[in-house]
Formats: structure tokens, C-alpha cells, sequence
């Protein structure tokens, strides 16, 4: 196997965790919301680790800024990012 597709493995396992990790604050009612505001910046850097440059970055404040507003956990913002990486911009190049 490759480095990439060692990678593509990583990242798409990674952002799963990264995305569960993300939605259990509605798992535990009163300290959920209190938690968003230690995982948003956390999810938030771990975005920029896993993809470099720019795009990388605006998926970083994208991924801060879902995990900051109440409500908004539910978006798969790291499967989403693993998405458009691996498949959607793939094809473009």
C-alpha cells in the first residue's frame, strides 16, 4: 500500500473518531454544551493537521466555528473534509 492510500486510510478512521468525539456532547445533557467549547478549538487544530494549506486552514475555522454553535454538532465536518480530498477533488486533478 502506498503512503497515500496509508493516509487516505488514517484520515478517513481519524475523521470518524474526530466526528463521534464531536457529537457526544449530546450524549451527556447540561455539560455538553460546556464541553464544545474545549472540543472546538482542539477540532479545530486537529483539522489543520490533517490536510495542509489553505485548505486545510478554512476547514480548521469551518470545523471551529460548527463546533462552537450550539446545535450544529451533528455535521460530519471531518468525513465531509475526507470527502471532498479523497473524491471530490481527486477528480479534478
Amino acid at each position: 500500500m502506498s503512503k497515500t492510500e496509508d493516509n487516505k486510510i488514517r484520515n478517513l478512521f481519524l475523521g470518524l473518531l474526530f466526528d463521534a468525539l464531536g457529537m457526544l456532547s449530546f450524549a451527556v445533557p447540561g455539560i455538553g454544551e460546556f464541553s464544545d467549547v474545549i472540543w472546538a478549538p482542539v477540532a479545530g487544530w486537529l483539522m489543520t493537521r490533517m490536510y495542509k494549506g489553505k485548505i486545510g486552514q478554512a476547514a480548521g475555522v469551518v470545523t471551529f466555528v460548527e463546533e462552537l454553535i450550539p446545535g450544529l454538532d451533528v455535521i460530519p465536518t471531518f468525513t465531509i473534509m475526507w470527502v471532498y480530498t479523497y473524491l471530490l477533488a481527486g477528480k479534478k486533478k
